[in-house]
């Protein structure tokens, strides 16, 4: 039982750090679209 409480636990941990990553990288692309939208508006 202690094994099964163990890899939940882990899992769980995993998960939480995976969206904190996936959500940073979000970020990441859309401050990076800005900046190519912001360059295409100055080269009108």
């Amino acid at each position: 039982m202690r094994k099964i409480i163990a890899c939940a636990a882990l899992a769980g941990a995993m998960l939480v750090s995976a969206c904190n990553t996936i959500e940073g990288m979000g970020r990441d692309v859309s401050s990076a679209g800005d900046t190519v939208a912001k360059a295409a508006d100055n080269a009108k």
